[in-house]
């Protein structure tokens, strides 16, 4: 006999075993059904794993290095992520504020600065009645001239 044939018999096998156990559990005490169904699914897997060492002995390695690859790329990566958010974050917010706050800082001196100018300039010019005293006082002077 062939081997692949061989595999087909004894896949279809587990099958009817598996059939039978639902019939168990349909017709008699369920913990029966379930007992037998569960030992037979238990050899199931056994036999699949047997078939899979025999066609391809490498496959459980390969399968075991994918799953720890895409493992450890996940949790690494997001950690990496995570850490390096925080970071530039951190360094942005610390970097934006320090520039903010010097640059402000700088312009608003200048503007007080400008302000006070401003102000020194309206202290010296003249007020409204200072304005309208020289006034009377040159039309006083100019009328006894």
């Amino acid at each position: 006999m062939r081997p692949a044939r061989v595999d087909a018999v004894i896949d279809l096998a587990y099958g009817g075993l598996i059939l039978l156990s639902i019939a168990l559990i349909a017709t008699l005490d369920i913990r029966v059904g379930l007992t037998f169904g569960l030992g037979v699914f238990a050899s199931y897997i056994l036999h699949v794993v047997w078939k899979m060492a025999r066609f391809d002995p490498d496959w459980m390695t390969s399968t075991v290095q994918e799953t720890v690859e895409q493992s450890v790329e996940e949790t690494v990566g997001d950690a990496v992520e995570q850490t390096v958010s925080d970071t530039v974050e951190e360094t942005v917010d610390q970097t934006v504020g320090e520039t903010v706050e010097e640059t402000v800082g700088e312009q608003l001196e200048e503007v007080q600065a400008k302000v006070e100018s401003v102000d020194e300039r309206v202290d010296r010019r003249p007020r409204e009645e200072e304005v309208e005293e020289i006034i009377e006082e040159s039309v006083e002077d100019e009328s006894e001239r």
